[in-house]
This record gives C-alpha cells, sequence and structure tokens, in this order.
C-alpha cells in the first residue's frame, strides 16, 4: 500500500509501548503526597497522550479537560513530584505491544529509518528503549519538549524529516492517537493508526489515517519496497 517508503516514524505511548501502569502509579503517588484523591489505572489512561504538565493537570481536576485555570503554584509542586517518581519508576510495569520488536527489528534489517516522535519528556525515552532492549532500532529521537511545539504541529515530524534529509513522501507516521494523525496530515505525511492504545475512547479511524492496524505486525504487509 505504502510504496518507496524510507523512514518510519513512531509514536511512542500507546503505540510501541503501554506506559499506563507506571504513569497510573506516578499519578496516584503525586495526588497522595499533596493529600488529593486518587484513581483507578483505566481512568488515568484517558488522560495519557498529551505530555506531562497536560496528565499531571488532568489528574488535578480529574478530568480530562476543565484543567486550565488549576492554580499555577499547586501545579508547579505536582509536576515536580510527579516527574521525580516517574523518573524513578520509568520503566518498572511498562510493557511492549504485541510484536512490535519483531516488527521494529525486521524494519530496521530491511534498511528503514526508524525514529520515535513522542509527547512525552525526552528525558524518560532512552531509559525505557534501553530497559526494553529496543534503543538500537532508533536513530532519531523527539521528545515533547525536544522543540518548541509537539504534536499536532506539524514541526517534530517535519524536523526528523530535515534531519535525515528524507522528503515528507518518502516518510510513514504510525500512531494510535489523534494527535498522530493529525501532526502527520499537518506535515503532509501518511500515517497508520493502530487501534489499539491511548485515544481518549475514540476510534483512531474518526481522524481517517490512510490505513487502520489491529497489531504492529501488519505494518510489515502495507509496505512495499
Amino acid at each position: 500500500m505504502f510504496k518507496n517508503k524510507e523512514l518510519i516514524i513512531f509514536d511512542l505511548d500507546g503505540t510501541i509501548i503501554d506506559s499506563v501502569p507506571d504513569l497510573a502509579a506516578s499519578v496516584n503517588y503525586m495526588l497522595e503526597s499533596l493529600q488529593r484523591d486518587q484513581f483507578e489505572e483505566k481512568i488515568i489512561r484517558e488522560w495519557v497522550g498529551n505530555g506531562a504538565q497536560t496528565l499531571v493537570k488532568r489528574a488535578l481536576v480529574g478530568k480530562s479537560d476543565g484543567f486550565e485555570d488549576v492554580d499555577k503554584q499547586l501545579f508547579e509542586s505536582a509536576l515536580e513530584i510527579f516527574l521525580a517518581h516517574y523518573e524513578k519508576n520509568v520503566c518498572v510495569k511498562t510493557l511492549m505491544y504485541n510484536n512490535v520488536e519483531q516488527t521494529l527489528q525486521t524494519l530496521h534489517s530491511l534498511g528503514y529509518h526508524l525514529a520515535i516522535v513522542t509527547n512525552k519528556p525526552f528525558l524518560f525515552v532512552a531509559p525505557i528503549l534501553k530497559k526494553l532492549s529496543i534503543d538500537s532500532y532508533f536513530g532519531t529521537i523527539v521528545g515533547g519538549d525536544t522543540l518548541e511545539q509537539k504534536k499536532p504541529h506539524p514541526l517534530p515530524l517535519l524536523s526528523v524529516c530535515e534531519t535525515l534529509a528524507i522528503t515528507t513522501d518518502k516518510a510513514l507516521m504510525i500512531g494510535d492517537s489523534k494527535n498522530d494523525i493529525l501532526a502527520a496530515k499537518n506535515a503532509n505525511i501518511e500515517s497508520v493508526g493502530v487501534s489499539y492504545g491511548y485515544n481518549y475512547g475514540e476510534h483512531i479511524s474518526r481522524y481517517a489515517p490512510e490505513k487502520v492496524v489491529d497489531d504492529m505486525l501488519e505494518i510489515l504487509d502495507i509496505l512495499v519496497k
């Protein structure tokens, strides 16, 4: 389906890894430290995908929206607690999704450039990849705080293309959320949505990626060298 691709850009959380168990543990540690109500993991799962700052704000208000007026001092304290705890527990219960490692290994062996563009702070990305023994597959990593903009802005994707001197028509974005698909569309890059992961209760097809897959291994079937 996708011909002449040279660069495969992956989202991280919800696409390559399920990091919610560790994120939820750090969120609840932060809330407990602030003597606030904690939440079940399934609720926190709906808040993941827009970076650490938004996750913390959502946890402080206990919902996905309406967090714009969170007290600044409270937020800064909460964020510091969350980040410190998560840094020490970044890959305790985090796991790769089915067939991710096999897919990455095959794509790498076929000569594709593999990159990660995530809204997760850059600090946490490399330790997770190393712990899961998949760090050698990725030549380029862009975190949510690497540039002045993050997904759904096109800048992170365009930056990867520019760094590798690969045109956007030869790139493919793979992600689980609307931020990934919208970023790809904004960058004029074709995209594949994975049906699992975190997308705020919406099916990824709603955002019209060129293809939707249920398993990462399907990526190998739709790439034509």
